[in-house]
């Protein structure tokens, strides 16, 4: 049977070391009903299919199980005393259907069914063939009986037995059984209900969702070879052959990669990188370095890699940049150095001149630093003229006063003190925002100054996108396509260039002699072109991520390895050693000279002057509120009009307001508490003479009432 022949693969196994250390063998159930049934299993086999996983369909360990196990071992023990006979889960499944078969038939004859037999016709054609099939019968009752079977819900030695509509029993499982010595040590189990588990399927359906483990670890597995050390499951087949590994012929940049025909060797910084990293493998890889390329042109790095996936070569290695194409076509170890795309343009040096302390601001800078300078001036006169003597005084003196005082505050030397609250809270922010640009003014110029000053007219990738002009990359790198498919920059201003004096060469024309603007290239060769060409800089920012790595067929074992490897030499410090012994060239790093810093323009402090600038018209508006309000309380219409003939004209009454805006605050309250006392004086003499005539009237009415008339008077008045 397939068992036996399951055995003796494993034999073989044996014989070929394939059962030791570093090995992973999975049977299926096969293994389990194996020794299921021959149980004991002989001890010569055992050897053979240690450390092994298989699976087993899940049988719960019940009492109605063991029951029948004990019942079982007692029959072949009375049938067979010397032999054995064990139970494998298969039949117990088969028990269990004779109980299904009976459930259903006593659910059949419930119902009405009988038992009755009929020929069909499709059967009494087939007479050929020694089967004699036209010779049966056909169950008359055969639709109402499945019905039966599939509706049977019962629990035998199996577990619970129940279909559903797709005729599948429900929540199968499988034991995860690791072959341990003379037995079988269960590992975990799965399920579709669970996945993988530590628990079997009975005691998970128990329990309430909510306390679910979903943490739980599996047992421990002992592998080929009597260990615990996870295998990797795979290692290099040490058959004779070589790994095959495609080596792009470089005809410019050789210190990355350098090819000798003579000698039909490699050498380069990404040579001594990939040697490293396979003598950090824990097995040996036998390989072969394969040029590739005519010698005259670089070649196409994705058609290198294209070869790789088509079976020609094994791997391939080299300055392979890591980009999202060909990650499709390969799997790639950790990059081994950062190489993005960068922008290169001729610059030249800026001399200095007797007005370079007007170059750290623009123009515009320059206007607004100082508009903003008067405005603070006169609004610092406006909300202290009122308070400060210092503030006040003939025109001429105060418009010298504003004017020194809006300057002196560029060196926080302002003597003119602050006794307003408002005033000071403008002066606060104001001075705040001249320590910035105080601060940022001697920055750039001591930049300017002290170091030697590189200028271009390219900024960055954007301003050379921008200037529709040639733009040279190098020939068969993915540079071109990102250019043309990322950038959308026209595939006329893209001029193919093959090798570093074509580069230099280019440069120094420039656009109007046929020439380019810049060259785009990453960073890597940029920066070996760099070394010896003090006329050229890096312009911008890096405006792409990408690096270099080792490119492995997909799904490769050694991509994974590798990157480990490099990991292991950027820790322990071999891969800076490697890139300074090929890389380490540095002729203009003793001209100590930077690209131009760009000048200050307003957009890097347009949110100090707004801040100020609100903050200088919140001032205002409150101080004019407050000034009105105390013009309203110590300046009265009325009190104007009674001094006057009439009503006060409006060009009268607002000179009188500008009047008052200029005195001095205490003369104001002065004169405010002189017109108090005087009107409480007025009102105390009117109400004294009052008083007087008051009394005076009171007397006369007395000596009225108490005088007595005389008869002649009395007489007289009647009469």
């Amino acid at each position: 049977t397939y068992n036996n022949y399951g055995l003796e693969v494993l034999k073989r196994a044996r014989s070929l070391g394939m059962l030791d250390e570093g090995y992973v063998w999975i049977a299926t159930n096969w293994l389990t009903d194996v020794m299921d049934t021959n149980s004991p299993f002989p001890s010569g086999m055992l050897s053979d299919i240690q450390g092994l996983l298989t699976l087993r369909v899940h049988t719960p360990n019940s009492q109605l199980r063991r029951n029948f196990m004990a019942r079982w071992s007692g029959l072949v023990r009375k049938e067979n005393a010397n032999g054995s006979l064990g139970l494998n889960t298969y039949g117990l499944y088969a028990y269990d259907t004779v109980w299904i078969l009976a459930h259903a038939l006593d659910a059949y004859f419930d119902q009405g069914g009988k038992i009755s037999f009929s020929k069909d016709s499709m059967l009494s054609q087939m007479k050929d063939g020694g089967l004699h099939l036209d010779a049966m019968s056909v169950f008359d009752g055969g639709k109402d009986l499945l019905s039966s079977i599939r509706q049977v819900n019962i629990t035998g030695l199996t577990g619970a037995i129940q279909f559903d509509p797709d005729r599948n029993l429900i929540n199968p499982a499988f034991d995860i059984i690791n072959v341990i010595g003379t037995g079988l040590h269960t590992v975990g189990h799965w399920s579709n209900f669970s996945g993988l588990s530590a628990q079997p399927l009975e005691v998970l359906i128990s329990k309430p969702s909510n306390q679910s483990n979903p943490s739980q670890q599996l047992s421990a597995v002992i592998w080929p070879g009597q260990t615990t050390v996870k295998p990797r499951g795979w290692v290099f087949p040490h058959n004779g052959k070589l790994l095959r590994i495609g080596v792009p012929k470089r005809v410019d940049y050789r210190e990355f990669v350098l090819y000798s025909e003579s000698t039909d060797s490699f050498a380069g910084y990404c040579i001594d990188v990939f040697t490293a990293a396979v003598n950090l493998l824990p097995y040996g890889v036998p390989y072969k370095l394969i040029p590739y390329g005519n010698g005259k042109n670089n070649p196409r790095l994705t058609e290198l890699l294209e070869k790789m996936s088509a079976g020609v070569f094994d791997a391939v290695i080299g300055d392979i940049t890591i980009t999202t194409n060909r990650t499709r076509m390969a799997d790639f170890t950790q990059p081994y150095i950062e190489s993005g795309l960068v922008v290169v343009a001729p610059v030249k040096r800026t001399e200095s001149n007797a007005w370079v302390f007007l170059k750290p601001f623009t123009p515009m800078m320059w206007c607004i630093t100082g508009t903003f300078f008067v405005i603070v001036g006169a609004v610092v006169w406006i909300l202290e003229h009122r308070f400060n003597d210092e503030f006040r005084g003939p025109p001429r003196q105060q418009v010298m006063t504003l004017l020194w005082f809006s300057c002196s505050t560029w060196f926080f030397s302002q003597r003119e003190n602050t006794v307003s609250a408002l005033g000071r809270l403008v002066l606060i922010i104001w001075l705040f925002v001249v320590l910035i640009i105080n601060s940022s003014y001697t920055a750039s110029l001591t930049s300017m100054l002290t170091v030697q000053q590189l200028s271009s007219p390219i900024k960055g990738i954007q301003s050379l996108i921008e200037s529709n002009e040639p733009i040279g990359y190098q020939e068969n790198s993915f540079a071109q396509n990102y250019l043309h498919d990322e950038l959308s920059i026209p595939e006329s201003r893209l001029v193919a260039l093959r090798s570093e004096a074509e580069y230099a060469e280019a440069l120094r024309k420039g656009p109007k002699n046929g020439g380019v603007a810049a060259v785009v290239d990453e960073r890597g060769y940029m920066e070996l072109f760099l070394s010896t060409r003090c006329e050229f800089t890096i312009v911008g920012q890096e405006f792409t991520k990408n690096g270099w790595g080792f490119a492995f067929p997909r799904d490769s074992p050694l991509s994974a390895d590798m990157s480990t490897a490099i990991l292991k030499l950027s820790e322990n410090g071999d891969l800076q050693r490697i890139h300074d012994k090929w890389l380490m060239r540095s002729a203009c790093s003793s001209q100590e000279t930077k690209l131009a810093v760009n000048r200050l323009d307003l957009k890097s402090f347009w949110g100090l002057f707004l801040i100020c600038a609100v903050a200088c018209f919140l001032a205002l508006v409150v101080y004019l509120g407050l000034m009105v309000r105390q013009f309203m309380r110590h300046c009265p219409p009325e009190a104007e009009e009674a001094e006057g003939s009439g009503p006060t004209p409006r060009s009268s009454r607002l000179q009188t307001f500008l009047s008052f805006a200029d005195e001095k605050e205490e003369v104001v309250k002065t004169r405010s508490n002189s017109r108090q006392l005087e009107k409480a004086s007025t009102g105390s003499s009117t109400l004294r003479h009052a008083s007087n005539r008051t009394i005076d009237f009171s007397l006369n009415v007395s000596r009225i009432t108490n005088l007595e008339l005389s008869p002649s008077q009395s007489d007289g008045l009647q009469q």
